[in-house]
């Protein structure tokens, strides 16, 4: 199991770093970033079969690095070839292309701005024009917009876009599907393998969902619209090759029952609390081995909370994963260091691991909850908002995790030992440790309008 015990090391953001800079240093901005080592996995109980299967995850997930680089920058071998300076070229593998994703704006010189619709739009196409064009797959999360022989716009599926390292992708997991020895995991690949070649994934979301007897997991896909700052839709193709805590899971799935109680519990008028979570929503703690394409690049997330679809949201839930050894590196390297730096000595001890992995929990369960239907009748609040739609969710999901964390500390409903003193300077501790991020991210812009709001 060499290739999997080799996973690619995890890139953490570390240092605070808020001056504009007039002259890049690259070798300062890859300082930071923590390198951080994943041991190798105990696969105990893990079969040969299974151990293979493993093998072809990752080797799935390859594939889709070589997509996210066509989505966000172009032609990424010949880019990173044609740099010969180290840090140059390792800075540009942690970001995928020229562009910092702290601020968005380039650290090698010939570059400009980062385009707002990365590689799902032609440059020179403006907002008319895309709004006067009357295509009914133009707004698919799945669909590129390219110009046409005639000037004029057309658009492309994923599928047929990508043909080359999806028809690898496919491959990888049909081989994967005949060597498993469970039957949810051989239903979840073969669904996934016909969502790969039609750009429709509501059957694989499904199999997906109900594959909760596996050890291991494997998200895939097109998931995320995070590189699209124009309208937002057009999803990024990333990856995770997963390891499950099963004790631990045994644990937070007991909350997966009370998504419906945690819906009733929310502040706000209660009209507005018709939206029911899916009753196959569950939660995994597991431990990242492997991850690529957009969930690769940058700074490394703690947690999920996929599917995004509403529609499949509210027939079948959401499956919550805390990535436990990542929110652990997070912790000891940038937010205990944050809260020693910036609070009053009084409230250092409030600074607790325990809420810290509690507020992730919480903020994950968040995002499967609360309003889900625009109230005016308008379609889902995702349309509604449009681009600012991840951003909002980011920001919600942060405040009312925290809130429900509180609530159920308070309650006696977890078994951690901490308090809500603890659950709030460690969310304030952990904001301004995320505000880092940076005005590019939608995930530092989150944060950004959080501690504002607090400020």
């Amino acid at each position: 199991m060499k290739n999997i015990k080799a996973a690619l090391p995890i890139l953490i953001l570390a240092a605070v770093s808020c001056s504009t800079r007039n002259q890049v240093n690259v070798d300062r901005l890859v300082e930071n970033y923590a390198l951080v080592t994943i041991p190798a996995p105990d696969l105990t109980g893990i079969t040969d079969n299974g151990k293979e299967v493993l093998r072809l995850y990752r080797q799935a997930a390859d594939e889709v690095d070589k997509i996210y680089w066509r989505q966000y920058f172009g032609d990424g071998e010949a880019f990173l070839g044609s740099l010969s300076a180290p840090a140059e070229k390792l800075y540009a593998e942690i970001n995928y292309g020229p562009w910092d994703r702290i601020d968005g704006k380039p650290f090698l010189p010939g570059y400009g701005d980062k385009p707002a619709g990365a590689c799902f739009y032609p440059a020179d196409m403006t907002e008319e024009e895309f709004q006067a064009w009357a295509d009914p797959d133009k707004n698919s999360p799945y669909t590129l917009v390219q110009r046409s022989a005639d000037g004029g716009l057309k658009t492309v599926w994923y599928h047929d876009a990508y043909a080359d390292p999806i028809g690898k992708i496919e491959g990888y997991l049909t081989r994967a599907a005949d060597v498993t020895i469970k039957e949810s995991v051989r239903n979840y690949l073969l669904r996934m393998i016909e969502g790969l070649k039609t750009d429709d994934y509501y059957d694989s979301y499904k199999a997906w969902l109900e594959m909760n007897d596996s050890k291991m997991d494997l998200v895939i896909g097109p998931i995320e619209a995070v590189d699209d700052a124009i309208h937002g839709t057009k999803a990024s193709y990333g990856a995770y090759v997963l390891l499950k805590n099963l004790q631990r899971t045994d644990e937070l799935n007991a909350l997966s029952d009370r998504m419906p109680e945690l819906q009733n519990l929310l502040p706000g008028d209660p009209a507005n609390h018709a939206f029911v979570p899916g009753a196959e929503s569950d939660i995994f703690s597991c431990n990242v081995l492997y991850c690529s394409g957009y969930t690769n690049a940058g700074f490394k997330v703690i947690g999920i909370n996929f599917p995004y679809d509403a529609k499949v949201q509210e027939e079948l839930g959401t499956r919550t994963i805390i990535f436990d050894n990542i929110i652990r590196e997070k912790f000891n390297r940038t937010v205990h260091p944050v809260g020693s730096a910036l609070l009053e000595e009084v409230y250092q001890p409030h600074v607790d691991a325990g809420a810290f992995y509690w507020i992730i929990v919480f903020r994950e369960i968040a995002k499967g909850l609360g309003v889900k239907e625009t109230v005016n009748g308008k379609g889902t609040v995702a349309e509604a908002l449009g681009n600012e739609a991840l951003v909002l969710e980011k920001a919600k999901s942060n405040v009312l995790g925290t809130w429900l964390c509180a609530q159920e500390a308070e309650a006696y409903h977890i078994s951690a030992l901490f308090q809500k003193e603890d659950v709030l300077t460690t969310f304030v501790t952990n904001t301004i440790r995320s505000t880092r991020f940076g005005a590019a991210d939608p995930t530092g812009v989150a944060n950004i309008i959080v501690y504002t709001y607090l400020l």
